[in-house]
């Protein structure tokens, strides 16, 4: 048996969010007297999912079409985040976070997602990269030194692709060398997610190519070291997200900012991309949902021969089905969560998930553009907006080729 923590709560811009302090690690899971469904959630998850789903309607929503055709965060909205206590939930309360559990996160990253899907892989790349990597792996002075930051005002991001590594990650050029009690970082990334913002780089360097990637070593950069961002891309979709490039041209990092232990930043890498695949399945399930909220009154508006579009047989088998996927989608998510919360193995479940939730991501908001015709064609509606952010899903953090193959290897090794 387990017991139900406190939950601490203090008012955020209008609203009462709750900072989960003294918050248990443990997910709703099961007890000695009986199984849970994978929605039962904890009293402090229940009341997490709430207080996200309002910010995010209150605060967020109003925003999106201007963040989207700014192509611009509001900053506002990046310290409601912070405020909220969203930025480090599972940071333990002695590094300022709110001490949360996985499953927390993955609501999070869902209930943002309904809204908007930019604002969501902001805070995902935060808690399930950025901030598990140095709770896992960094020294007591790194955790000192940043995991309060990075829970309370500072934005952090996970530099590891290159122009010549993306899913061949470990093909990474950047260079570590090593001077008396520093060494000197040169190269470049791509793709970075929320450098825009980032005070904070987790860089993955190779110190040893003789080694290969068992050369790869993770460095924690500060900005003002010399880092420098480029503009951010142009993209089709998640807008106010920034993605830049990172540039370090002979940047002086003190040994003592290598995080966990020389040489195995490639372990670091997959480990934690392999949680990372559960926020990005949680931010397509959350997409796929938002947009089918928003799209299914305007059928039983709608008419046309006198009859509610949405009454017509055809479209009912339709959104049935996506509906029945959608579900599908986040029980698979949500398997995976509790999986991770538990301890249990969980890279063959998070890569189904992954893979599952981006592609109903995709199917559902083009299908959504369908069912509304014309209306949702136009930046009238945010139906449009949700395809275009979908698209992204089956690309970062392993793309579905990937996941595919990953699936295959693990399912040689059972039967072969």
């Amino acid at each position: 048996m387990f017991s139900v923590a406190r939950v601490f709560s203090k008012p955020v811009s209008g609203l009462r969010v709750p900072l989960l302090r003294s918050f248990s690690t443990r997910s709703a899971v099961c007890s000695e007297a009986r199984l849970n469904s994978l929605y039962t959630l904890s009293e402090e998850e229940q009341m997490l999912k709430t207080e996200v789903a309002r910010f995010a309607n209150d605060k967020v929503k109003p925003l999106v079409q201007e963040m989207d055709e700014n192509e611009t965060l509001d900053k506002g909205i990046l310290k409601g985040l912070f405020d909220a206590g969203l930025m480090g939930i599972e940071t333990p309360v002695e590094y300022g976070g709110s001490g949360g559990s996985f499953m927390s996160a993955i609501l999070t990253v869902e209930e943002l997602a309904k809204i908007d899907p930019s604002i969501s892989v902001i805070c995902d790349v935060q808690n399930t990269l950025v901030n598990t990597l140095f709770r896992k792996f960094g020294s007591k002075h790194l955790k000192e030194k940043y995991l309060a930051r990075l829970a309370t005002d500072t934005v952090g991001c996970f530099g590891l692709s290159e122009a010549n590594s993306g899913s061949d990650a470990f093909a990474l050029k950047t260079r570590a060398v090593k001077d008396g009690s520093h060494y000197i970082i040169t190269g470049s990334k791509l793709w970075i997610t929320n450098s825009g913002e980032a005070d904070i780089f987790l860089v993955f360097a190779n110190a040893d190519p003789s080694a290969g990637y068992k050369g790869i070593t993770c460095f924690v950069l500060d900005r003002d070291m010399g880092v420098q961002v480029s503009a951010k891309e142009k993209k089709l979709g998640i807008r106010c997200s920034s993605t830049c490039g990172l540039t370090f041209d002979g940047i002086m990092v003190p040994e003592e900012n290598i995080l966990g232990e020389y040489g195995k930043g490639y372990k670091y890498a997959i480990e934690i991309l392999n949680e990372g695949r559960i926020g990005i399945a949680a931010q397509m399930v959350g997409l796929a949902q938002g947009v089918f909220d928003m799209t299914l009154p305007y059928l039983f508006e709608r008419q046309q021969f006198g009859e509610k579009i949405g009454e017509f047989q055809g479209m009912q088998h339709q959104y049935a089905q996506a509906a029945t996927e959608i579900e599908a989608a986040r029980l698979l998510t949500y398997n995976a969560a509790r999986l991770k919360d538990e301890g249990q193995p969980f890279l063959y479940q998070s890569t189904m998930a992954k893979l599952y939730a981006s592609q109903i991501a995709q199917k559902v908001s083009s299908q959504c553009i369908d069912w509304m015709g014309g209306v949702g064609f136009t930046r009238e509606y945010p139906i449009e907006k949700f395809y275009r952010d979908s698209k992204i899903g089956t690309i970062y953090e392993g793309t579905s080729n990937i996941q595919l193959s990953t699936i295959a290897k693990n399912l040689a090794k059972r039967y072969s």
